[in-house]
């Protein structure tokens, strides 16, 4: 009984580790979602939930992704995303979800 329970918090605190917050901040203009999501799909990780707002010309997006079918590592993962700041002329930050939630903490 007492493995059990040992093993489900196991598989969960395995779970929470394998989501990435994404974020993207900076002038619109076109397939900037395309971009990111294209990566995203060639290396079969799933996109769990999206936001993306335009204030006048400028444009922020913030994804939470599950990498656990990914098929190369995250360090790999985030340089192929960061790549894509210079193709489209945005800031855009890649993290695992735990570290997101650490320095947003009050």
């Amino acid at each position: 009984m007492v493995s059990q329970q040992g093993g489900l918090y196991e598989q969960i605190e395995k779970v929470e580790k394998t989501r990435i917050i994404i974020a993207s901040f900076g002038q619109d203009r076109p397939g900037v979602v395309a971009a990111i999501t294209a990566v995203l799909a060639e290396l079969s990780c799933s996109i769990e939930d999206i936001s993306q707002t335009l204030m006048q010309e400028f444009f922020s997006m913030i994804m939470v992704v599950n990498i656990t079918n990914c098929t190369i590592d995250f360090s790999a993962l985030r340089d192929r995303i960061q790549a894509t700041e210079t193709q489209l002329g945005m800031k855009v930050y890649v993290m695992h979800e735990d570290t997101f939630q650490y320095m947003h903490r009050i």
